[in-house]
């Protein structure tokens, strides 16, 4: 049978998966995506680990050791989160050796509730990268612009950052500004540029549900006949700024001393609606030098009937601007729409972050209380994960 995510791989597209657990971990499930999927990189976000979180025992030996130790559900949550990251990190080593440290990241994510502090931001950015500690660990800072700034200190430091939460074509040009800044800091603090990494995460599907619902709203034949096409062609836009960006003199200059270029990485792939392709956002988005994070459910579905046919943006920018134009003609304020998805974005991951906050704070109390108390196959499953650096 043809590989088809090894045809999306060779075709220029890093494959990550879109999800984390502690289950996963221990069962050798991401290893064995890895090996198999070619997947290449992790990403996490407040609502994967308020899942993961909620559903699995094997989190019951440390929340025990945590409610011993008294701990408050803030750091409670940290320590958690940071060790399946660190243990993802372990895990994802060998594609960070082997692509010489573009690939093999995990992403964890700074609190969403600090998205518009700048200062907080940073200093938890800092906090992070110390207690992961693994070289091939990513920062995620939302693209607020309040984050722009802490995306440069952040990168200043020598850490390197996942910007997520990117809906809007200006906003990301903002965000490979505070990228450039970045590492022009980071060279002249004396950081070794080639260790530093950085992927700008462009929000897809989630544009399309926004669009659609607001052409269904307006209601003409003109305007439903747009449904589905907005979120692939503000992405194939945002590529040809990339590209723009990434062939500067400035750019070339960062280069010289060792620099990786900020990767598109196509974030929220998988198909909102039923009547898509449920690869459509796979498939629309091939070009070299990008990644896309899935769901392991598209993975799959990629490998099963994904069709790879070579490079699927940089001759559309075109047909993709007759689309914004066309939406335009037919009432779509696609700067409301950028606005509105930037808010709720942000708002959606605070949810998911109290709620998160929530869980472990019942589950300290009932470890308190001798109710979650460690068994054998979580005690046996903490040792196997000694490499992950302990609670």
């Amino acid at each position: 049978m043809t590989d088809k995510l090894n045809e999306l791989t060779a075709a220029g597209v890093a494959v990550w998966l879109d999800d984390l657990s502690r289950v996963r971990l221990s069962s050798g499930g991401l290893d064995q995506l890895r090996r198999e999927k070619h997947v290449a990189g992790v990403t996490t976000n407040p609502t994967i680990f308020a899942k993961a979180l909620s559903d699995a025992d094997e989190y019951n030996w440390q929340l025990h050791d945590l409610a011993t130790r008294g701990v408050d559900v803030e750091e409670a949550v940290r320590m958690l989160t940071t060790y399946d990251v660190r243990w993802a990190c372990d895990v994802m080593r060998p594609s960070y050796d082997g692509s010489e440290g573009v690939d093999g990241r995990v992403s964890i994510e700074v609190d969403p509730r600090s998205a518009h502090d700048a200062d907080k931001t940073l200093a938890e950015a800092k906090a992070l990268w110390w207690l992961v500690d693994r070289p091939n660990l990513f920062i995620k800072i939302p693209a607020t612009e309040e984050g722009l700034s802490a995306i440069t200190d952040t990168l200043a430091e020598g850490i390197s950052v996942n910007v997520t939460l990117i809906f809007g074509l200006d906003r990301y040009s903002a965000v490979m500004e505070a990228f450039l800044a970045g590492l022009e800091k980071a060279k002249a603090n004396g950081h070794d540029l080639s260790k530093i990494g950085s992927v700008a995460s462009f929000f897809v599907s989630r544009v399309d549900s926004e669009v659609d619902k607001r052409l269904e709203k307006i209601g003409s034949d003109e305007a439903k006949a747009l449904k589905g096409k907005a979120a692939v062609a503000n992405a194939q836009l945002a590529y040809e700024r990339y590209t723009k960006v990434f062939s500067s003199d400035r750019w070339k200059a960062l280069a010289a001393a060792g620099a990786h270029p900020q990767r598109p990485l196509w974030a929220s792939t998988s198909t909102k609606n039923p009547d898509y392709r449920d690869v459509i956002y796979v498939e629309e988005l091939i070009a070299p030098g990008t990644v896309n994070t899935m769901p392991e459910s598209v993975i799959h579905a990629y490998a099963d009937h994904g069709e790879t046919r070579g490079d699927t943006v940089t001759g559309a920018y075109d047909a993709a601007r007759k689309v914004f134009a066309d939406l335009e003609s037919v009432g779509v304020d696609m700067d409301d729409v950028i606005a509105t998805l930037e808010r709720e974005g942000v708002e959606k991951f605070e949810a998911s972050w109290q709620e998160l906050l929530d869980g472990v704070r019942k589950s300290l109390e009932a470890a308190a209380k001798g109710n979650g108390a460690p068994n054998k196959a979580a005690t046996s499953n903490a040792k196997g994960a000694e490499k992950a650096g302990g609670a």
